[in-house]
C-alpha cells in the first residue's frame, strides 16, 4: 500500500512538465512568502502566533513551519509528494475556513488557490521528474 501511495501516475510529457512547474513554483512561493518568514520568526524566539485550532501558539507555529517550509521543500523535489501534500492541504483549509472564514473573498483567495494547487498535485502525483519516480517506479 505504501508503494502504491507514492508511485507516480503515468502522465503525458506535457502533463509531467506541467506538474513539475506547478510543484516547483507553488513550493518556492510558499517557502518564500510564508514558510521562511515563520521559520525566521521562530529562530528569533518570537513565538507569538495565532492559535486557530486550539493547540497553543508555539505548537501552531511549529506545525505551520513544518507544512509551509519543510513540506514545501520536499514538494519541490517530489519526495513523498502525496504525504507532504496532506499537511499543506490541511494548513490551507485551516487558513481558509478558520482563520479567514468570515473574511471577504480577497482574504480567502490565497489559501484557496494554494489548496486547489495542492489538491491537484495530490490527484496527479509528482510526475516523472521527481524523486518519487526514482524511488518508487516499477523496476
Amino acid at each position: 500500500m505504501f508503494q502504491k501511495l507514492f508511485k507516480p501516475t503515468i502522465l503525458s510529457i506535457n502533463a509531467n512538465l506541467g506538474v513539475l512547474f506547478l510543484r516547483i513554483g507553488i513550493g518556492l512561493i510558499m517557502i518564500a512568502g510564508h514558510g521562511y518568514q515563520k521559520l525566521q520568526k521562530y529562530l528569533g524566539s518570537d513565538l507569538a502566533f495565532g492559535d486557530p485550532i486550539g493547540l497553543g501558539e508555539e505548537t501552531s507555529l511549529l506545525l505551520a513551519i513544518f507544512a509551509e517550509f519543510i513540506c514545501s521543500l520536499l514538494l519541490i523535489f517530489g519526495f513523498l509528494t502525496r504525504a507532504v501534500l496532506i499537511p499543506l492541504i490541511f494548513t490551507m483549509l485551516v487558513a481558509l475556513f478558520v482563520v479567514h472564514g468570515n473574511a471577504a473573498l480577497g482574504k480567502q483567495e490565497l489559501p484557496l488557490l494554494y489548496a486547489l494547487s495542492y489538491l491537484t498535485l495530490f490527484l496527479t502525483g509528482p510526475g516523472k521528474y521527481s524523486l518519487d519516480q526514482v524511488i518508487f517506479r516499477d523496476k
